[in-house]
């Protein structure tokens, strides 16, 4: 900080004292000299109000000027002094004013709160007395009387107190002394005392020298010259009508307009009776507002008079005549305000934008309105124009704040406009608006949505991996990265494995695809769930399932189930040879792993020993004789069948039906030439060892059969109209009959009878597959164990209604009837 040196009287030093110690007007008072420099320390306004400095920013304490666009001082928030921020002068604030005060305000904020700062501007001499006029005349009679006096012009010092004129001095000379008089403000003029009388015949012209000096520290002075023409007698003086003009003009009043009109007499005639009028004190300010005919007295407007500058102008006039005597009289000038001044809406505080989140009565901002006007000119009147969800609160003095009065939503408004109108009380009454822009900023309180509650998804089988499935997307109405949306998979699994070996879906996009190729025949449907997540802190999220199709597709051929495919196992069916047309003789038994139409199945023969003996129906497989049998039929007939499904391109298979036509077992041993005219020599020895086997062990279960026969309820059978038997093994477990859809309309039994039609009973032997036969994967194994086709056995004592059911016969194992 700069230091000053400065030389004061005893008086002035008293009052330099009182710049350290506040005054007690007001909230905060200071007393500082005029003319300091910049950041020149007032005071700790900081310790004076019992305020932590540290709080000073926090709270954005600032000072404002209140009335004057000028701002003479600031607070330094770092150390919480009040110091200089433009240099002061005095005479141009107060002009001739005993008291200089400057008003401010300190303002914090949060909680808000104005302390009243009044600041008393202390006089420093720095103006020297001056006179109105350089030289004053004077025209003495020659007669004059010792011991007349002669008042002189009032030398004018802007500074006040001990800084104004405080001494008259004139210059040592024979005829005249100097006799100094206050007057009844305090102020101090001077006379000029004749001490010896004049000889006009010695000495025409006399000058003096005539200087005021003030009290100040320096001291300054003025001086003027007094010169003296000696003249004949002039005994009278002017006199004003009043001493004192007081007068009210408005401070609108027009350049030119009057203000008063002062009048003084002279009882002298001729040129001793005229009477001029100038201004003898008055200040500079109002020398540059007001001028005087020097003839008629009348004092008129020359400047624009504003009554929030200056309200009250003091000058003096002073009548002389023309021998130069001369009398003074006191004008003041009072201004009235008129309501010239618009409101004015001054933004302190903004807190732009503001959170959604905000609780009701949130602090938006702070307005404080100013009008310069006075009494009812100023009372001002705030109101908010539009609707919307905010009020003034009134707070000291002219100070408001801007609260909310109901919750926000940026997603409804994102912004508000809000015009604050100031109106005063004159009349007529002006006003001011000002519109503030206020932003919403965002908060996350909006999680994703979904478009859809659920979304379906179809795909084929056989799928390329990468494939799209399908795709989700959700809105988050929040703003930038509260609303951007991610997407992801919930972790879960299907048929044990984790979804996400299944598929994935694109975080950005919402785009589903899937990670592998599907198989319509493992598994026909499943469900994930997608989450959506905004990028919010914290985040926000939505769950949708998304259940996923599999559609079939042809890629199943049809299998075999009855009769074995050549090389696993070969069977015969047996024909009676009375068989008449229509006779259900043996059914072709086929599935299909595809369903709907692609497992639809139609059977055609189309391969036949006799193309006209049997025909197969095309959705059932059943082989039936088309015609009557004869005798001229050849005894062994070979179809060939094949099996067609339905899909597109349709998918094929075939079968070999091998049938004899026979009505007794003895004719069995030709069965060799068909069923086995591919097999080699070994393989018909072996058939032959183990028909003999055979036939010993049966022979010796025969007897029990009969023994336990007739525990049992005996089962009725139709010949050769019912279905033939096929043994339940043949149906793998995974096909499962769909109503409509499938290839097995109902189990079957594999029974075997005896035929009918001789005095010897026949039986015909065919092996079923084992459990084994098919997977769960629906394809067949091989047979472990080659088969027996047919065997025949001659049974005596058996009578033409007993039957016998041969449920298995492997080759080389256990048989059961």
């Amino acid at each position: 900080m700069e230091k000053y040196s400065f030389s004061f009287s005893a008086p002035c030093i008293l009052a330099c004292i009182c710049i350290l110690i506040p005054s007690v007007h007001g909230d905060l008072s200071y007393t500082f000299p005029e003319e300091t420099k910049l950041q020149y320390v007032i005071g700790n306004v900081a310790k004076d109000i019992g305020l932590d400095v540290k709080r000073l920013s926090a709270r954005k304490a600032r000072i404002e000027t209140e009335g004057s666009a000028k701002r003479y001082c600031d607070i330094n928030l770092n150390s919480g002094n009040l110091v200089v921020a433009e240099t002061i002068d005095r005479e141009k604030l107060c002009g001739s004013k005993i008291s200089c005060i400057l008003n401010f305000e300190l303002v914090l904020e949060n909680p808000l709160d104005v302390h009243r700062i009044s600041l008393q501007i202390q006089d420093v001499n720095d103006n020297a007395p001056r006179f109105p006029n350089d030289r004053i005349t004077f025209n003495m009679m020659e007669s004059t009387d010792k011991g007349e006096r002669f008042r002189l012009d009032e030398a004018h010092d802007s500074d006040i107190g001990q800084n104004s004129v405080q001494e008259y001095s004139l210059e040592r000379n024979n005829h005249f002394v100097l006799s100094v008089k206050e007057n009844t403000e305090g102020g101090k003029y001077a006379e000029l005392v004749m001490e010896k009388e004049l000889d006009r015949e010695l000495t025409k012209e006399i000058d003096l020298i005539f200087t005021a000096t003030d009290g100040g520290t320096p001291q300054r002075s003025g001086t003027a010259v007094i010169h003296i023409n000696v003249l004949d007698a002039n005994d009278n003086t002017p006199v004003f009508s009043q001493s004192v003009y007081k007068v009210t003009l408005a401070e609108n009043a027009a350049l030119g307009a009057e203000v008063v009109t002062v009048i003084a007499t002279d009882a002298d005639e001729g040129v001793n009776g005229e009477v001029s009028y100038e201004f003898s004190r008055i200040s500079d300010t109002a020398e540059k507002l007001f001028s005087i005919d020097r003839i008629t007295g009348r004092i008129t407007v020359n400047g624009n008079i504003d009554y929030e500058e200056e309200t009250t102008y003091e000058m003096r006039v002073q009548a002389k005549d023309g021998s130069g005597l001369t009398s003074t009289a006191k004008i003041i000038i009072d201004i009235t305000d008129v309501n010239d001044n618009s409101p004015r809406i001054i933004l302190k505080s903004l807190n732009d934008p503001i959170p959604e989140n905000s609780i009701v009565g949130t602090e938006v901002a702070i307005i404080n309105i100013q009008d310069n006007d006075s009494i009812d000119n100023r009372k001002v009147r705030c109101s908010i124009h539009e609707n919307v969800p905010f009020k003034l609160n009134p707070s000291i003095k002219n100070y408001f704040s801007l609260v909310t009065t109901s919750l926000l939503d940026r997603e409804k408004e994102s912004d508000y406009n809000i015009t604050i109108i100031a109106t005063d009380g004159g009349s007529p009454p002006l006003s001011t608006s000002m519109t503030i822009h206020l932003t919403i900023s965002d908060v996350n309180d909006n999680p994703p949505v979904f478009k859809q509650q659920s979304y379906t998804a179809y795909v084929m089988e056989n799928n390329k991996p990468g494939t799209s499935v399908s795709s989700v997307t959700a809105g988050d109405p929040d703003w930038r990265q509260n609303g951007t949306v991610m997407y992801s998979l919930v972790p879960s699994e299907i048929n044990g494995l984790p979804a996400s070996s299944f598929l994935s879906v694109n975080s950005d996009t919402g785009v589903i695809q899937a990670v592998r190729s599907f198989d319509y025949e493992k598994f026909r449907n499943f469900k994930v769930q997608v989450v959506a997540r905004d990028n919010g802190s914290p985040p926000l999220s939505s769950n949708v399932t998304v259940s996923v199709f599999i559609s079939d597709e042809n890629d199943n051929s049809p299998q075999i189930l009855y009769p074995a495919p050549e090389g696993k196992s070969l069977m015969t069916e047996m024909v009676p040879k009375a068989a008449l047309s229509g006779s259900l003789v043996s059914k072709v038994i086929a599935v299909d792993a595809d369903s709907g139409q692609n497992a639809w199945l139609s059977y055609q023969i189309v391969k036949s020993t006799d193309p006209g003996l049997f025909n197969i129906g095309l959705h059932s497989g059943e082989i039936r004789a088309q015609r009557d049998i004869t005798e001229s039929d050849s005894m062994k007939q070979n179809l060939v069948i094949s099996v067609k499904d339905n899909g597109q391109p349709p998918l094929s298979a075939t079968c070999s039906v091998y049938l004899l036509i026979s009505d007794n077992l003895a004719e069995v041993p030709e069965l060799k030439d068909m069923t086995y005219e591919e097999s080699n020599s070994k393989l018909t020895f072996y058939l032959i060892i183990a028909l003999v086997s055979v036939s010993t062990f049966f022979l010796t279960f025969i007897i029990l059969i009969l023994a336990v026969r007739f525990c049992h309820r005996r089962k009725p059978r139709l010949l050769f109209d019912g279905a033939v038997a096929i043994p339940s093994a043949y149906l793998p477990p995974n096909y499962a009959e769909v109503e409509g859809a499938g290839t097995l309309r109902s189990s079957y039994n594999y029974d075997t009878y005896l035929t009918t039609g001789s005095r010897t009973s026949d039986f015909k032997f065919i092996t079923s597959y084992n459990d084994s036969t098919l997977t769960a994967g629906g394809t067949l194994k091989k047979v472990q164990n080659e088969t027996l086709a047919a065997s025949l056995i001659t049974l005596n004592n058996i009578g033409e209604a007993d039957e016998v059911r041969i449920l298995a016969f492997p080759l080389f194992g256990d048989f059961v009837i």
